[in-house]
Order: structure tokens, then sequence, then C-alpha cells
């Protein structure tokens, strides 16, 4: 699988946190020729099933966005919106959104807005229309959803791309089942898109409890620490290998777990680096807490200008996370 082929497919898709059928479908086809079996639960996870005799191991990555929803038509024509997600805005100004129907937009501030003082509440969503019924002529009503409408690219070694987090921890779980393609999976491997992570690390919660699994591994990209003017409020860095979680404000991963992925990078000769991030949390902090406890750690893309309308990563990175998990998924580890 050609990683920006796989990229753009998921991008082209609709899947902001609460109405991820889009992406969710475009996976589905995806494993498919991959599994021994998949189903999507209640809540709309896709999971994915490779029959192993080894522990329960569950690997999951969040399939949602942050994204739109339309609160208010004006009678002028443009929509007002909340957010699905963390929506900041400062980082919206200009930017070309898409709804679910393929209407196109661009977020728009008031001309008398102070850029310091910007709040979401004085943003609006201009399609294009001159009244609330031409928007509503074009198929958009309250309650619908919209999505950054930016194109992946590349520079040198990195990628750009509007929602990396989660798309690019989706194509790891992805290039993970394709590599265990053909051969038998040591452990009993469990393969979760999750929904609604932007929201409180909903679906994991409900994965995890039906999945029962012994060991988890939370997907997820990691706030970096090398852009202009860091604060250190994280550890890791572009181009430094897998990011190995220790801890974020959701979970203080199981020692056991980190030392067993360090072990393997080590073993692996996988580049590696540790992941510790003060706030912000991932699909881990849900899925530790399941039923009696789940021995659980995570493996992190570091990740410039998160939650903005162009997100960045370096493919070695992205390349030593596949190669990390793949180690995981087919390690020894102990029946509990």
């Amino acid at each position: 699988m050609d990683l920006m082929s796989i990229l753009s497919a998921l991008n082209n898709s609709h899947g902001p946190a609460g109405d991820e059928a889009g992406v969710r479908d475009t996976l589905r086809s995806l494993v498919e020729p991959l599994a021994d079996e998949v189903r999507v639960d209640a809540l709309g996870n896709l999971i994915v099933h490779r029959k192993g005799d080894g522990p329960k191991v569950m690997l999951c990555a969040h399939m949602d966005s942050i994204g739109f929803i339309i609160t208010h038509i004006e009678k002028e024509g443009f929509l007002r919106f909340g957010r699905l997600g963390g929506l900041h805005a400062p980082d919206l100004c200009a930017t070309p959104v898409r709804f679910a129907n393929g209407v196109w937009g661009v977020v728009c501030v008031p001309e008398d807005a102070d850029p310091k003082e910007l709040k979401l509440e004085q943003l609006c969503i201009d399609v294009g229309a001159d009244s609330e019924e031409e928007v509503r002529a074009m198929g958009l009503d309250l309650g619908d959803t919209a999505v950054y409408n930016t194109t992946p690219f590349t520079a040198g070694k990195r990628i750009l791309s509007p929602y990396l987090d989660n798309r690019i921890s989706c194509v790891v779980l992805l290039q993970v089942l394709e590599a265990l393609k053909g051969q038998p999976v040591h452990n009993d491997f469990y393969a979760v898109f999750s929904v609604q992570e932007e929201l409180g690390l909903r679906g994991a919660r409900t994965a995890a409890y039906a999945i029962e699994p012994d060991y988890a591994l939370a997907l997820d990209v990691t706030i970096a620490d090398d852009e202009p003017g860091t604060k250190h409020s994280a550890t890791s860095r572009l181009g430094k290998g897998a990011a190995i979680k220790v801890m974020d404000h959701s979970v203080i991963c199981h020692p056991q777990v980190v030392s067993k992925l360090r072990e393997l990078a080590k073993e692996g000769d996988i580049p590696a680096q540790t992941d510790i991030i003060r706030a912000g949390g991932t699909d881990a902090g849900a899925i530790h807490q399941s039923r009696g406890g789940v021995l659980t750690g995570g493996i992190s893309v570091p990740c410039r200008y998160t939650h903005t309308p162009l997100e960045m990563v370096d493919e070695r990175d992205v390349e030593a996370c596949v190669r990390l998990a793949t180690a995981f998924v087919q390690a020894e580890l102990p029946t509990l």
C-alpha cells in the first residue's frame, strides 16, 4: 500500500468525530483482504481480527477527525458552527472546508475582529450562498458536518496533510496488517479503528470492553518538541523514530509494555524515542481502565502543527512505527 495514496483516500472520505461512516467504509474496503474477520460494533468502531494462539493483543488507531457542525444558518447565507473536538479559532481563518455532500466553503472572519482576541463564535462558513433558502437548496441543514479541505503533499522526507491526527496512524495499522498478510500471527490480534476519540476516547472504551485484550497499544500522533518557540511540553522530534509512549494526560503506560517496546526496538534496530507529553491524551487512556485493567502502551508518530489545516510528520518515523507495532504483535508476551 502506497502511503500517500492511502492517506489521500482517507482524507477524501468524510469522517469527523461522530460521523465516521465515510472513512470507515474506505478502511473496510482496504482491510477485508487482510483479515480473518471484520465487523462494526454498535458505536461504529471497525474491528479487524487475525487469529492467533497467544494472548489477545489490541492495536487501536482512531479514525475520526476534528470538524465543524452547523448550529445556525444566517438569513444572509452564512453558517454558524460548533466544534467537533479541538478546533481553535486562530488556526481557522480563511480555511477551506468540505461538507459530506460535496459542498465546499471557507471559514470567514468579521473584518472588525481582533486576531489576538478571536473566538470561535465570531467565525462562520461561507458557502457562496446569498440566503438561508439558497443554503438549504444546496442540501445543507443544521447538524451537518464539515472537515478541512486541504490537500496532502510532501516536502523532502516530510508529509503535510490535514488530519494526520490520526489518519497517519490508520495508515500505520493498515501497513501492520499488510505486513502480516499470508503468514501466521503469533498472538490473537485485534486491529481497531476507533470512533469519537476527539470527543473523549469513546470508541476505544467500548471496543476494549468487548474484546477484553491482555495487551493494547494506542497508535496516535504526539506533539513534536521541535517547533519554533517550543515550551518543551513534549519530548519527541521529527525524524528520530517511533515515539514509545511513557505518559500523557490520560495514561501512565504500563512499565512492562514500555520495556518490551524498547527491547523490540533495540533488537530490530528500529529507530525509537521517548514520548512524554504534559497535555492531551490518546485512546490508551480509556483502554487501560477497561474491565479489570489492560497492560497498555502506545506508539506515536511525532507531529507538528496538530489540529491545524496542515499537519506535518516524517515518513521515516511512520516506517519505524509500522516496524515496531508489527514486532509487538508477533512478540512473545506472557499469558496473563
